[in-house]
């Protein structure tokens, strides 16, 4: 059987294990029924950006061509880096965007993907974040009320904490638990000072410590990880095949190598199974 269309990243379902689709242009394919099978995945050297939707050579923040990522608000440096958040400012390059995706609830949490890490997401993208990252558990330790907020928190959390996943230790298997619920506590103990100033200086009820929130487990659809870590990529070969072997965060496992998914939006591609 054959699908054709636009890649975008992949879409997730917590269910156990989770549940996968890929996304080409108008249908998604469930994956988890390829799980042991053959597939492949042929790129005809056409890439459209996921934003505008313009032919592109080359794209630039997994999927935009280079005006989108030059303009669009979501590509701002600020994405990364939300400490950074300038819309209050008057200075957003998207007012409506902003509104939307960053004068919103977000959450700052603790992981476990290939270790503990620190990290921020939009209410709305609960547990779908987690997903993306790979991470086997997760536990929201502060609602805020916006992104700025969230980011001013994992900066001071990232004095104990990394916020970095190491995508290749992830990938070879599921990483050893970790009493997040400690983690936290400890955090909060030894930060506390930081935290609390934080707080003082903003409104009441902008800020909220979860002291009741539980750990999400999340266990993902896969037969087999691989010993040695190989990265695919279409920008060097057009056509990736082999067998699924699982799925993990935005990441294929094939048996020969594994392909974040994500970072290839907008390339059209023709999935054979």
């Amino acid at each position: 059987m054959h699908h054709e269309g636009n890649l975008r990243k992949l879409k997730s379902h917590l269910t156990d294990p989770v549940e996968y689709g890929m996304p080409l242009s108008k249908i998604i394919v469930p994956l988890n029924p390829l799980i042991g099978k053959y597939i492949s995945l042929q790129y005809n050297g056409l890439i459209n950006c996921i934003h505008c939707g313009r032919k592109t050579s080359k794209s630039f923040a997994q999927g935009y061509c280079f005006p989108c990522m030059r303009d669009l608000a979501e590509c701002d440096s600020c994405i990364v880096r939300p400490e950074t958040c300038h819309f209050a400012e008057g200075t957003c390059r998207d007012e409506e965007w902003g509104l939307a995706h960053c004068m919103q609830d977000h959450y700052v949490y603790l992981a476990n993907s290939s270790g503990a890490k620190v990290g921020i997401t939009r209410g709305t993208q609960v547990p779908t974040r987690w997903i993306d990252q790979g991470a086997s558990q997760a536990l929201p330790i502060f609602r805020v009320s916006t992104r700025l907020l969230s980011g001013k928190l994992e900066h001071i959390l990232r004095q104990q904490v990394s916020d970095r996943t190491d995508w290749r230790r992830m990938l070879k298997g599921e990483p050893e638990e970790i009493d997040l619920v400690a983690l936290r506590d400890h955090l909060l103990e030894t930060l506390a000072l930081p935290v609390e100033i934080l707080i003082s200086d903003e409104d009441e009820n902008v800020i909220e410590v979860l002291p009741s929130a539980d750990i999400v487990d999340i266990r993902y659809p896969v037969l087999e990880y691989p010993e040695k870590v190989s990265a695919l990529n279409f920008d060097r070969t057009h056509e990736i095949h082999g067998q699924l072997l699982g799925i993990k965060g935005q990441y294929l496992i094939l048996d020969k190598g594994v392909i974040n998914i994500r970072k290839f939006g907008g390339y059209h591609v023709r999935l054979s199974y």
